[in-house]
């Protein structure tokens, strides 16, 4: 059975040759935490006395401002950081999908990148072969997919990784807020194909900005800030906490309906009825 546990974990990255501020702020503005002062090597916080549990079948969403740690968590869940003070254990194999672009050659072929990228993320090669055609039908890239990825535009790019991301059988699926940030008719196409994806993982952790990817993909939630865990529980009450507002109320009809919602009414100064 999947599972992922973490018990106080912090993870600190020493910057050995941090001579400037803007340097630290750079740094910070990655990874999350913040800044120890009191060290004589600065040190960036970026995780702090983690502890969660993860079972098969959850399907937590991160939420957060930008920095607040949401990627440097998935990262310690993926096995990728190791943690400075704590422990973490997980059980099952992981799809740690980050950046459509990771694991993919501008120098290959569409065909050849669909291989590379499905190898990246745990499948096997006969696996990701008998996957082409679908992935293929999916991005309507046809002849395309027979140049060198860096004949394609960045949408095309898009649109293969998508596809192959979409296409493989993860035990648990890690997904970083960068899968939402594609172009919003292509996103709509491969909504369904997000939805199956998650169904068929065993279990689904992911950090986005957007709501309604969220409570279309997750049931519960961690709000995330400065390294730590602010809240955790239901999705609706972390959002709401994180947001000081009913995260419904804003959503069109047709969102609303698509996470099986209700329309939420609301008076002319903005209150929530």
């Amino acid at each position: 059975m999947v599972s992922i546990d973490v018990w106080n974990a912090s993870v600190d990255f020493p910057i050995f040759d941090a001579k400037t501020r803007s340097l630290k702020k750079a740094v910070l503005g990655k990874v999350g935490g913040k800044i120890a002062s009191d060290a004589k090597v600065p040190i960036i916080e970026a995780l702090h006395d983690i502890t969660v549990s993860i079972k098969e079948g959850d399907r937590v969403g991160l939420v957060g401002h930008n920095g607040a740690g949401k990627s440097t968590l998935l990262r310690l869940l993926a096995g990728i950081y190791e943690p400075t003070r704590g422990a973490a254990r997980t059980v099952g194999k992981v799809a740690p999908v980050f950046d459509l672009g990771v694991g993919m050659d501008p120098e290959i072929s569409g065909y050849e990148n669909i291989l590379i990228r499905g190898l990246y993320l745990g499948m096997t090669r006969k696996e990701m072969q008998k996957r082409v055609d679908d992935i293929a039908e999916f991005t309507e890239l046809g002849d395309y997919l027979s140049m060198p990825l860096r004949t394609y535009s960045t949408g095309m790019r898009v649109r293969l990784a998508l596809g192959v991301v979409t296409s493989i059988d993860p035990e648990i699926l890690l997904l970083d807020e960068g899968i939402g940030a594609v172009d919003a008719a292509f996103l709509d196409k491969a909504r369904d194909r997000l939805v199956d994806l998650v169904r068929r993982s065993g279990m689904l952790v992911f950090a986005s900005h957007q709501d309604e990817l969220l409570f279309e993909l997750c049931s519960s939630a961690l709000w995330m800030d400065e390294g730590r865990i602010v809240k955790e529980g239901s999705l609706r009450e972390v959002i709401g906490g994180y947001k000081g507002k009913d995260p419904f109320a804003h959503m069109s009809k047709e969102a609303l309906e698509r996470i099986g919602e209700s329309p939420v009414l609301t008076t002319k100064s903005g209150e929530v009825q």
